[in-house]
């Protein structure tokens, strides 16, 4: 056999025929491969992550003086090793620790948190980009909890309307 010549090896395999049929068919598609959960949430996703959170709302927040970390990391649904990195990045937490070095947050800790949270999960801001902000906005709080408002009247009024 010269170099310019060359065989071709095919393997046949049970079914592989109607597996191309079924290709292209339409039958088999890319659409019915499953969808990664690798990169980035869509907004949808998002979305739907922010109303997971269950943070009660004020008149409940403040009954108690001090919530354990693990009651705070289940209102958020994130791990607590999560909100003890996050107190070591931002200033405006500042959990009370008891000799045991359990962490221990008032409400207005949590209502922080509530901030941080949508600045790096919902807005998608980096550490350095939330910290910056923080900084730059001194009113950022108010500005949240005034955006927290006209979400649950926007709610309210969605309700509303659809009892009409």
């Amino acid at each position: 056999m010269s170099m310019d010549e060359h065989q071709q090896i095919t393997l046949g395999f049970s079914g592989e025929e109607n597996l191309e049929k079924q290709i292209h068919a339409g039958k088999i598609s890319q659409k019915n491969k499953p969808k990664s959960t690798r990169g980035r949430k869509s907004l949808k996703d998002i979305d739907a992550e922010q109303e997971m959170i269950e943070v009660p709302d004020d008149e409940t927040l403040f009954q108690k003086q001090y919530y354990s970390i693990g009651e705070v990391a289940e209102m958020f649904k994130v791990n607590a090793s999560l909100l003890r990195y996050w107190e070591t990045e931002f200033d405006i937490l500042d959990p009370k620790k008891n000799r045991k070095g359990d962490r221990f947050f008032k409400p207005a800790d949590i209502k922080n948190l509530q901030l941080i949270y949508d600045l790096l999960r919902r807005r998608k801001f980096t550490i350095g980009g939330a910290k910056d902000y923080l900084k730059k906005n001194m009113r950022a709080d108010e500005k949240y909890a005034m955006i927290q408002s006209l979400q649950r009247l926007r709610t309210f009024l969605l309700e509303l309307k659809a009892h009409l």
